[in-house]
């Protein structure tokens, strides 16, 4: 067995390995900080062999619940500084897919592979799928090895691109490649300074106007492509036939032409990176063949990307042209690919491609919507008055202020993920798939090997809860990370209109449930949990330091209604500010409640220099009065007001 070649050190020697230990060697050679998986066939002895290895090479290695955790955690070291692997059969990357589109747009810092063991003729599976499809989709590029040999050496270029562009790349291997033996040359294991540390300055966040960095990344990565040495031709200089072949296809192509006698006629197209495609490779070639054969497993994923790429050039051959988004002709709001159409933007393209003078009516368009919406002020995207999260954010941001660590706030999908902007003070640095912030807490929480010592924080809500965020726990809970997992409860899914979740007393149908207790399922898992009320800010504050400052996994679920809900039977009492007492412009906190805490329903007053209420926009939660520096913001008792 090649297994004690994983762990010879001397360079230039060459042994036998399978292609999967040539995966395990690579990524030691590259200095690997981090690897997750979850096992599946034909992938599964890359980890069980990093598992075996770990210690010798100072890197961390781990059967991961799910490979959503596993990705997760892989983009958790990166973002941390060390260079991470995560492994997955076809099947995996399925349930990993929610996560990988949002870190593929937020972007990594360290190098992140994405090894994908892909399964023709289902062999091990109950399916063939082309994992290919799904990383174009994403928008990562993906390396295919030929050979055990390459398989190591791709493995060591993808760390590379990936660490240069800031995305995770994808190395798709097949069972003929993870399974078959070949010579590997060995090259060095060099000593790497691996230090965690993710930097406050740092942020990870998804979103649309990132679309555009994914499609600028994609650019550059073709004229990449074009110099890789994984992309090779075989056979005569001209040849009228052509084969494009990748991965094990590429040595059955070249055995068959062998058999057949064509090695002065057929020519043989070998793709290493396969996506992007090297596209001026590619077209040097194809300006000299008369035939193209491809082949590949599974789906025509190469066929039918080199022909898009060769209809685009067809017109140097025929009188006809292709015009859209891949050739800049048809834009959305930024650009090819990115954002919605609509009928001017339509009528530009069309325009452009015929030349047809269009500025009268793009000034028309432009003059007519500045009218329409010079009168309207501009409103910033924040939490409503009133809303518990806001109580909850700033209970976090002073527990982390008086811990002085530097902790690491980590985002998840929902209302709460306003906590980005103002009224949420911009605490979280990530914010991915809906779960994932507990995903990510779970590789950070194990760093401590590499002197990470900063406290990690987790964010999700009741409803994130049950959708994604216990697998995350039950990894936690097995693996021992440590991190504080808050859950904002504020007892239903308020982003997207109130709908019930688990932890409620009602089903979609209106009929009453016996709601399942958050605090029950965490005691399920034996993790400490603590309850508390948001709106007691001094008690939230100490829960909230006091279990940074406790190892291991701990739950903390913060309990208060939503606040549009409380409002609609709200007994809640008029909260007013004292104008005699508040100081305003002199105030030692600089406005403290309009501008310092943010608040949605205190407004500014520049003639007065004082704040007030908008009693209508209040929802009377009563944190500002315990904040106020002056004592200022009063509650008078019985004067309630309505909507």
């Amino acid at each position: 067995m090649s297994f004690l070649s994983l762990q010879v050190n001397k360079s230039g020697r060459s042994v036998l390995m399978t292609g999967n230990e040539a995966i395990t060697r690579g990524a030691i050679e590259a200095g690997l900080g981090y690897a997750a998986s979850y096992p599946g066939s034909p992938t599964s002895e890359i980890l069980a062999n990093l598992g075996r290895l770990a210690k010798e090479y100072n890197f961390y290695a781990e059967w991961s619940v799910n490979e959503k955790v596993a990705i997760e955690e892989a983009a958790a070291a990166s973002f941390a500084g060390l260079r991470s692997l995560c492994i997955a059969k076809q099947n995996g990357l399925n349930v990993a897919l929610d996560s990988l589109v949002s870190i593929s747009i937020s972007g990594i810092k360290a190098g992140m592979v994405l090894v994908v063991g892909d399964d023709p003729g289902a062999h091990s599976s109950t399916n063939e799928e082309d994992s290919r499809l799904l990383s174009k989709v994403v928008h990562i590029p993906i390396l295919e090895p030929s050979t055990p040999e390459e398989a190591k050496e791709m493995t060591l270029a993808a760390f590379q691109l990936s660490e240069k562009f800031k995305l995770p790349v994808t190395l798709r291997c097949v069972t003929r490649i993870s399974h078959a033996s070949g010579n590997v040359t060995l090259g060095e294991v060099e000593a790497v300074n691996k230090e965690a540390i993710f930097a406050q300055k740092d942020r990870f966040v998804t979103n649309a106007a990132l679309h555009q960095m994914q499609e600028v990344k994609l650019a550059k990565l073709r004229q990449v492509a074009d110099t890789l040495p994984f992309n090779t031709y075989f056979g005569p200089q001209n040849a009228k036939t052509i084969i494009i072949a990748s991965g094990p296809s590429t040595l059955y192509a070249l055995e068959a032409i062998d058999a057949l006698d064509l090695e002065n006629e057929v020519g043989v197209l070998k793709l290493g990176m396969t996506w992007p495609l090297p596209e001026k490779f590619l077209l040097e070639h194809l300006k000299h063949a008369e035939k193209v054969i491809f082949i590949e497993e599974i789906e025509p994923f190469n066929e039918e990307n080199v022909m898009v790429l060769a209809a685009q050039h067809i017109s140097k051959i025929y009188p006809l042209e292709f015009y859209g988004q891949r050739s800049g002709h048809v834009a959305g709001p930024k650009g090819p690919g990115i954002g919605e159409m609509d009928p001017d933007k339509v009528k530009q393209s069309i325009a452009r491609v015929l030349g047809v003078d269009n500025k009268s009516e793009e000034t028309d368009a432009k003059s007519s919507a500045k009218s329409e919406t010079s009168d309207v002020p501009v409103r910033e995207m924040a939490f409503c008055a009133g809303c518990p999260h806001r109580a909850s954010f700033w209970a976090m941001k002073s527990a982390v202020a008086l811990d002085g660590r530097k902790a690491v706030i980590l985002g998840d999908i929902g209302c709460y993920s306003l906590a980005l902007r103002r009224t949420g003070w911009t605490l979280p640095q990530t914010m991915h798939a809906m779960g994932s912030s507990a995903g990510i807490a779970n590789g950070l929480g194990k760093l401590d090997r590499f002197n990470f010592k900063q406290p990690v924080i987790a964010v999700v809500g009741d409803s994130t809860f049950f959708h994604s965020t216990i697998p995350a726990l039950v990894n936690a809970r097995y693996t021992g990370a440590h991190f504080l997992l808050i859950v904002l409860d504020n007892g239903t899914t308020a982003m997207t209109g109130h709908q019930p979740h688990p932890g409620m007393s009602k089903n979609a149908m209106g009929e009453i449930v016996e709601g399942l207790q958050i605090e029950e399922v965490v005691k399920g898992l034996r993790i400490p949990v603590v309850t508390q009320d948001p709106f007691d800010l001094q008690g939230t504050t100490t829960v909230v330091l006091k279990l940074l400052r406790t190892e291991g996994t701990k739950v903390l679920v913060l309990r208060q209604p939503c606040a549009l809900v409380a409002a609609k039977a709200s007994t809640r009492p008029r909260v007013y500010i004292n104008q005699e007492q508040c100081i305003g412009d002199d105030c030692g906190c600089s406005r403290f409640c309009s501008t310092t805490f943010s608040c949605p329903a205190t407004i500014w007053d520049p003639l007065k220099g004082k704040a007030i209420i908008d009693e209508v926009v209040c929802n009377r939660c009563q944190v500002c009065v315990s904040l106020c520096p002056q004592g200022a913001i009063k509650v008078e008792e019985g004067a309630n007001f309505g909507r």
